[in-house]
């Protein structure tokens, strides 16, 4: 037991070894939470408070789920194989497995994943004659997705105009097309299985009495239905139902445009009458002037449930600013730097490039590849996205579910057999009429249509009944063969890699096997296994696999950082409008949420943190001019060292008439460096507008000219709009009117 518990600091020791009852853990970045909540997990089975099957522990990603397991493992003389530890979508897949008949599914149900989602949607549009300019696929999933994760059924969707009310049957038609098919997309999966708990008593209680302990990691993720599904288990909070354990910081919660609720923390806290609220503020990652500024800059945002970082690990170095004239100096001087990092001694692998937006990327990539750095964009097409690997899993998943008309459209003519799209038409206005699956439909056809599609059905009956007894990885590679998907890609040109790849899915089989918990009588069963690789398959979809063994500076969005950590961070863009982004500005929680990712940024750095913006940058094939971002203004002065004179200009104190001088290096240019231009005090722009005058804008509306530059078509003023804000407008462009 002191092993266990060895080197945890008090709070750590506290949370860990808590009696059964509700409790908050505040986890700050670098805080330890993910060893806390496992640590518990071991704490409770080795103390005889709970066995291996009586915990619920869940996680937001496969990955943290297998880390946790296998600490786990390591930790105790006991088998993980049978623990409830998985995501939200894993755990609910399970349980829907367990019970499919009471959920209303079929045995072999499949699951859809965002793409084919959004392909089955498209074929339901083309079916129902429904005019896709009107009604967009990608609108009309998000509107679908976002009535299921408010857990909200056609029914019961609230339509005040002609156009929601169209867009509730086609979510109906959307459903009934799903159920005929026997498939279920991943908002479905959760909301099913919510279901199941909330009208099916004898399940419920059954998973009530089963599960004492309920672990949640990452809380401040979690979405309203999530929270719902939870509180299922833990039979609302009353008195006597499961102790729930939930780990999170409100402070990271950065997924609001996914359904993310932080508001859920505060619920908890007083629905389950919480009175274990234990705070983790002690780092173990940053320096300390990096955790003072992550402090300041939070500690703006309103209705925290509050934390302050710190460590013992010294004050370290101060933060680093640099102000650029344009994004393409901004790129070479974040180049140079780098590289004088890596003669220093640092890896590449411990650099990390963060921006706001995935547009940012471009400059920043071409100035690397320039320079011959290595550079890997994190995230990326993963393995189960890959067009060859799509193909191959939608034949396996007709071989598991015939009706699975969204596996069906994407094989029935690849690789080409001579199926147009004519009869595919034929195929689908029959299907609407008999009310079946294409693949059912098919013996109804005639002429050529029926003819070839007669023997595409053959082929799935032929590759259906061959693997019957194989075991899994036979069977895939059975599949890769007969439906020409190898032959294929071999007399392509450039198909060498999508060969290696699927010969990859040969090993995600095998390792999918020699991990499965299958016993003897199921391994009897035709095709034992293949519905639950299948949503393995889907459910991975979304894990990145990082190559392994090279070294490069790694590049990403401030999003696609989080649970991420780098010895160095240079966070590129901090200009009004990028970071905090424009949209923020228009949503009542925008800039807040903005706020806790620019803290996510700040607190992924270990030993040194840069910032960067520029005065002017090119984007959507605009050049934009920002003033620079009013995070830069939030942290403490003391824990800045600028790399550049700060120019008066590009701060917020500039919109009320600083000066606009200052000068800017441009790296390895071999020149001087560069003055901004200053603003004429008195001189006529087009139309003959001046310094000081009052204009009007059909946007914006009333504002005064208080400072301007260049001339003909590329004069520019900075006009300040009072409620709208400070502006930098090209004159050609704007259409400005004397007020």
């Amino acid at each position: 037991m002191s092993k266990l518990l060895a080197n945890l600091n008090p709070e750590q020791l506290q949370a860990v070894t808590l009696p059964p009852q509700h409790a908050l853990i505040l986890a700050g970045a670098g805080s330890g939470k993910t060893r806390v909540l496992t640590t518990r997990i071991a704490w409770l089975i080795q103390s005889g408070q709970a066995d291996p099957g009586g915990i619920l522990a869940v996680t937001f990603t496969n990955k943290a789920a297998k880390e946790m397991l296998a600490r786990l493992g390591a930790m105790l003389p006991v088998s993980t194989r049978g623990m409830w530890v998985g995501t939200f979508h894993g755990l609910a897949n399970r349980l829907l497995r367990a019970h499919h008949r009471d959920a209303g599914l079929p045995q072999l149900f499949q699951i859809l994943d965002s793409a084919d989602q959004l392909a089955a949607i498209k074929r339901l549009l083309k079916t129902l004659n429904v005019d896709d300019e009107k009604f967009p696929p990608k609108e009309l999933q998000h509107f679908i997705n976002g009535q299921k994760e408010a857990g909200v059924r056609p029914h019961a969707v609230e339509a005040w105009d002609d156009y929601t009310r169209h867009r509730v049957q086609l979510y109906q038609e959307y459903e009934a097309q799903c159920q005929r098919e026997g498939v279920v997309d991943f908002a479905e999966l959760l909301l099913r299985s919510y279901e199941l708990l909330e009208r099916n008593e004898p399940v419920r209680r059954h998973y009530q009495r089963r599960f004492r302990h309920i672990l949640v990691d990452e809380f401040q993720d979690t979405n309203r239905l999530q929270y719902r599904w939870l509180k299922q288990f833990a039979d609302e909070g009353r008195e006597g139902g499961a102790s729930m354990f939930c780990v999170g910081d409100d402070d990271q919660s950065i997924y609001g445009f996914r359904g993310a609720e932080v508001g859920n923390m505060r619920d908890f806290e007083r629905e389950f009458r919480v009175s274990s609220v234990i705070r983790l503020e002690q780092n173990y990652r940053s320096r300390g002037n990096i955790l003072d500024a992550a402090n300041a800059i939070i500690r703006h945002n309103a209705n925290r449930l509050g934390k302050n970082l710190w460590t013992d690990q010294g004050a370290g170095e101060p933060i680093r600013v640099y102000e650029a004239y344009a994004d393409l100096d901004e790129a070479r001087w974040i180049v140079e730097e780098i590289q004088s990092l890596v003669r220093d001694g640092l890896t590449r692998a411990e650099i990390a490039l963060l921006y706001r937006s995935n547009a940012q990327s471009r400059v920043l990539e071409h100035q690397l590849f320039s320079a011959g750095i290595p550079y890997r964009v994190y995230g990326g097409l993963r393995f189960f996205e890959r067009q060859e690997i799509k193909h191959a899993l939608a034949y396996l998943r007709l071989i598991a579910n015939a009706d699975d008309d969204t596996a069906f459209a994407r094989v029935v003519n690849f690789p080409t057999r001579g199926i147009g799209a004519r009869s595919i038409e034929v195929l689908q206005d029959a299907a609407r009429v008999y009310n079946t699956s294409l693949y059912a439909t098919v013996p109804h056809l005639t002429g050529k249509p029926g003819t070839v599609l007669a023997q595409f059905v053959r082929l799935i009956e032929d590759m259906r009944r061959d693997t019957a007894r194989l075991p899994l990885p036979e069977l895939v590679d059975h599949v890769l063969e007969l439906s020409g998907l190898r032959a294929h890609y071999k007399a392509e040109k450039e198909g060498h890699e999508r060969l290696e790849n699927l010969d990859e899915l040969l090993n995600a089989a095998a390792n999918f096997l020699a991990e499965a918990d299958a016993g003897a009588e199921a391994m009897r069963q035709d095709h034992a296994l293949l519905a639950d690789f299948l949503a393995h398959a889907s459910l991975e979809a979304g894990e990145h696999q990082a190559d392994q063994g090279s070294d490069a500076v790694q590049l990403m969005t401030v999003h696609s950082s989080k649970g991420l950590e780098f010895d160095v961070v240079l966070l590129s863009g901090l200009e009004e409008g990028l970071f905090p982004h424009e949209n923020s500005i228009l949503e009542p929680t925008g800039l807040e949420e903005e706020r806790r990712l620019m803290y996510v940024a700040v607190t992924r750095a270990r030993e040194r943190l840069y910032l960067s913006f520029a005065q002017s940058r090119m984007l959507h094939g605009q050049t934009r001019y920002n003033l620079r971002s009013r995070f830069i203004e939030e942290f403490p002065p003391a824990l800045l060292k600028w790399l550049t004179p700060p120019s008066v200009r590009t701060s917020t104190s500039a919109a009320f008439g600083g000066s606009a001088r200052g000068s800017y290096y441009t790296p390895s240019s071999g020149r001087a460096p560069r003055p901004a231009p200053p603003p004429p005090a008195s001189a006529a722009l087009p139309g003959g507008l001046r310094v000081g005058q009052l204009v009007r804008h059909a946007r914006f509306g009333q504002g005064v000219i208080i400072a301007a530059e260049g001339s003909g078509s590329d004069a520019r003023a900075q006009i300040n709009f009072g409620d709208a804000g400070v502006k930098w407008l090209l004159l050609a462009v704007a259409k400005l009117e004397a007020a």
